[in-house]
This record gives structure tokens, C-alpha cells and sequence, in this order.
């Protein structure tokens, strides 16, 4: 197969590690890639927001399937140009991608299908936001309503703050994503996120992880992309799984339907467990980043399978083979993140560093500049091991991370520490 992958961060580049290691994959491109990305695969300046781009392009290269890595493209409806054109692609359409870009969306869905969530209002108008606020008291939650590169939500402990954080986003600080607004209850216990495949009938769960969200240590500080993830979650029990799928993702995939737009491709369902029961935090429509890092890491080549089958709806035939191990990623970022950060300092040490199936380095924001790495994003790397167990995992992970030389760069000590 020749296979096409839209996206530049760490998640792409451990889709396509992944990818690479299955037989079935004859040549593959990355668009547009980033540094490390190129070291395995072809890489390809492409607009991947465009949907009559991408398609031509895979159509003078001979693409046999599609794999979206991030949101804005799927939003932007690039899965549904491409499948008008005959192209087997994996992720959903446009319309099914609104429980991502629309949060209002997913809560009206939610309400329908019974999916046990966090009692939320939502605000297209700044001083209703600001009476409800007052109304509720804190903690509570502010939401941008559209995709905000995953920054678009703030946990407010005081109501000054929350207040601030409203003026905020109708103020137009996270752009169009904040032109209307959805505050939630602050809902208590501990967050994990599980992952599903869905054709648009089968439901097939392939596994689960825990982001650490804030930038600091002990979980402080502003909110982040994501400073690392570790699989699976201990937090995920088999009791709290069967609970996940029956009473939050089953009924929403069946709404979905219900609407005349099944959903076709992975779901990232982010969970609040509280003394064994989940509520849902939110729905995204693609892989986590750095999910999806350690999540690629202990499913290996099968991937390429169980996507496929999810493009070719026909879930219902594969199962997922675990092995029983544990991996973690700790993402490395530029001084600064998630506030301004300088580009262009060299990152030295990689060549050093094992790359097999239990040791790698996925790259997000690299660049290459005379023969030497670059930072050139904020998010910058995301240094990823599996062990038999996640504090040898951790173990590994912090001793690969020791041997980079980047003064300019940094990363969270504690990666994993809920579970250890």
C-alpha cells in the first residue's frame, strides 16, 4: 500500500513508526512531516487543510489510504473530499468531527443520548457568561466552544478567575474558538482518556492512557498540549471500561447514527472516574498527543490493520492484541511553553539514543538546520520507552531524556507519578 499521513507532530511520527512496521506498507508519506518524520519517510509540503489539494495530491501519487493525524483538518472536512474522490480514509467526516469542534455540539449530544456529563451552560454572549459564573460560584470550567489546539479550556479556582477567563475568550484570545463559550461544573476525581475505533456500527476499545495536562510538577501551572502520558491506566479498570462503552460511547455513536452521521474513526474519549463511575470530560476525534505516543508504542505494526478495517467498516472482524506491558512518553519543550519560546536552538544527543521497539524519540516541532536538529516548535520532542512494568518504563524513559543536550529545552520530573 502507499499510504498518505496529514499531520507534523509527535503523533504523526509515531503513526508512522507504527505504520512503517507493517509489511503491508510499501512506500509512505508524511505531510508535511517535520524532521525526525523525514528520517523514516518521504515528506511533502501540502496544505493538509485544503481538501482539493490533498486530494490531487494523493491522486498523483497513487495513495491507496489516508490516515489524518490532527483535528483542523478533519473540521475542515478534508476526510469527506477525500472519500467523494475514492479514497479509503481513516477518520470521520466533517459533520461527525463537530464533537471535537463544537463543544455545545457534544453536550447537546450527550444530553440526548443520556451520557452521563459534567451540568454545563452555554454562552454566546459575555455577561450571561459572566451571571452564570456568579450563579455557580468555583472551581468551574471555561471552554472555548471551537478547536483551540487543545489550550482552550481553563480550570478556574476562584470566580475572579473564572470571570477573567470569560472576558478572555470573548475578548478573542483563542480566536474564533472562543466566540462562544461553554462553562462547565468542575467534576471531581481522577482523569484518564480511552481510546475506541468505530466503523460507524463497531465499537472496538484500543486502549488507555493518562495525560499530565499542566506544565508544572505535581500538576501545576497553566494547561499544556500534553507534558507526557503513560498506558494504560490503572484508574481504567475492566469495570469502568464496560461502564465507558454502555453508557457514554455506545449511545453517543448511536445518536450519531441516529443524526444520519456515524462516526467512522478513532475516538478519544477523556474521562472523569469518580469512586468507579466515568463521566465524560470531552470527545476529541483523532489521537492524543502525547497519547497516542505510548499507545503506538505497545500496539506496534497491528495498527495499520485495525485502521484499515475501521476505513473498510468492517471492525467487527479484528480484535486488538495486547501484550502485557506498560510504556511512557515525557515531552521535552522549549524555555517558555506553553507561553513564548525562541526557535531555532540545536538539539544534540539524539544519535546517541536506542531507536527498537521498546526506545524511541518521536519528534513534534524539529527542524533540520546543517545537519543538526533544531527546536522549532514549543512542544518539541517526546522521549518514549515500554517495559514490563511503567516504573521500569519510567526508569528508561528519564535516562534517555538525560543523555539529550538542550539547555534551552525542559520537561516535567514526575511523568506517571499518579500511578506510581
Amino acid at each position: 500500500m502507499n499510504i498518505l499521513i496529514l499531520g507534523s507532530g509527535g503523533r504523526e511520527h509515531s503513526l508512522a513508526w507504527a505504520v512503517m512496521q507493517n509489511p503491508k506498507c510499501d512506500r509512505l508519506i508524511v505531510a508535511p512531516g517535520n524532521a525526525g518524520i523525514a528520517e523514516i519517510a518521504d515528506c511533502a509540503a501540502l496544505n493538509i487543510e485544503d481538501g482539493g489539494a490533498v486530494t490531487t495530491f494523493a491522486e498523483e501519487n497513487a495513495i491507496d489510504f489516508v490516515i489524518i493525524g490532527p483535528e483542523a483538518p478533519l473540521a475542515a472536512g478534508v476526510s469527506d473530499r477525500l472519500r467523494d474522490a475514492g479514497f479509503l480514509v481513516f477518520g470521520p467526516s466533517g459533520a461527525a468531527a463537530r464533537l471535537e469542534a463544537s463543544k455545545a455540539f457534544t453536550k447537546q449530544l450527550c444530553d440526548a443520548a443520556g451520557a452521563p456529563t459534567a451540568a454545563y451552560g452555554h454562552f454566546t454572549d459575555a455577561a450571561a457568561a459572566r451571571a452564570y459564573v456568579r450563579q455557580q460560584g468555583a472551581p468551574i470550567v471555561i471552554k472555548a466552544d471551537g478547536l483551540a489546539a487543545g489550550k482552550g479550556v481553563i480550570i478556574a479556582e476562584t470566580e475572579s478567575d473564572a470571570l477573567a477567563a470569560v472576558n478572555e475568550m470573548f475578548s478573542g484570545a483563542f480566536g474564533e474558538a472562543g466566540a462562544e463559550v461553554v462553562i462547565e461544573e468542575f467534576m471531581q476525581g481522577e482523569e484518564a482518556s480511552f481510546f475506541v475505533l468505530c466503523d460507524g456500527e463497531t465499537v472496538l476499545p484500543i486502549g488507555t492512557a493518562q495525560d499530565h495536562k499542566r506544565v508544572g510538577e505535581g500538576d501545576t501551572g497553566p494547561n499544556t498540549g500534553g507534558m507526557g502520558a503513560y498506558s494504560p491506566a490503572p484508574v481504567m479498570t475492566q469495570a469502568v471500561i464496560d461502564a465507558a462503552l454502555s453508557d457514554i460511547v455506545k449511545p453517543t455513536m448511536a445518536e450519531m447514527a441516529r443524526l444520519g452521521t456515524p462516526y467512522q474513526g478513532v475516538l478519544f474519549v477523556g474521562l472523569m472516574i469518580q469512586d468507579g463511575a466515568p463521566r465524560l470530560v470531552e470527545y476529541n476525534v483523532r489521537f492524543g498527543d502525547p497519547e497516542c505516543q505510548v499507545l503506538m508504542m505497545r500496539l506496534g505494526a497491528q495498527v495499520l490493520d485495525l485502521m484499515q478495517a475501521c476505513a473498510e467498516r468492517r471492525l467487527e472482524e479484528m480484535q486488538v492484541n495486547w501484550a502485557d506491558d506498560h510504556a511512557m512518553t515525557v515531552v521535552l519543550a522549549a524555555s517558555g511553553y506553553p507561553g513564548s519560546y525562541a526557535k531555532g536552538s540545536v538539539i544534540a544527543g539524539l544519535d546517541r539514543l536506542p531507536e527498537d521497539s521498546s526506545h524511541m524519540v518521536f519528534h513534534a516541532g524539529t527542524g533540520r538546520e546543517a545537519g543538526q536538529f533544531t527546536a522549532q516548535g514549543g512542544r518539541v520532542l517526546a522521549v518514549t520507552t515500554r517495559a514490563d512494568t511503567l516504573a521500569e518504563a519510567r526508569q528508561e524513559t528519564y535516562a534517555m531524556v538525560d543523555q539529550i543536550d538542550w539547555p534551552e529545552g525542559f520537561c516535567r520530573r514526575d511523568i506517571g507519578w499518579r500511578a506510581l
